[in-house]
């Protein structure tokens, strides 16, 4: 079954569209964070960041920075977030690949999708160490 973001892509379920390229496509979220939430997705439905080819990873990323900029000049907000998901364990709900632009005031609520801990160094070391051996075999 399509998600709902193939769903937009095809026409069939309205949005309110910012931009649009034969590989992206950048409409505002129904249930924003704030004010101007907009959600930039590749149009090939592809479940998250691990699934997609480099040059369609490319492409929305550099749909995310012209609508990023676009939206600073529009609302004038304070800075912004930029959130991408992957997994449920991460808040993903939506299984297509999206990355959120979230405007921000300095007046807004903290949005924090983390609460800052601690590590010691040499956990950070070994933890270090294992992500490497695997980004040389990549």
């Amino acid at each position: 079954m399509a998600s709902i973001f193939t769903k937009i892509v095809n026409g069939e379920i309205p949005s309110a569209k910012v931009y649009e390229d034969d590989l992206t496509l950048a409409f505002l979220d129904i249930n924003p964070a704030s004010r101007g939430h907009t959600l930039v997705i590749c149009k090939p439905e592809l479940p998250s960041l691990l699934d997609l080819p480099p040059d369609l990873l490319a492409a929305t990323t550099r749909t995310t920075q012209l609508v990023a900029r676009a939206l600073m000049a529009a609302l004038e907000p304070d800075g912004f977030n930029i959130l991408q998901n992957n997994g449920s364990a991460a808040g993903q709900v939506v299984f297509h690949y999206h990355v959120h632009i979230i405007p921000r005031w300095h007046s807004d609520r903290v949005l924090t999708p983390w609460r800052p801990g601690s590590a010691s160094p040499s956990d950070l070391r070994d933890t270090a160490a294992l992500i490497a051996a695997q980004v040389s075999k990549e």
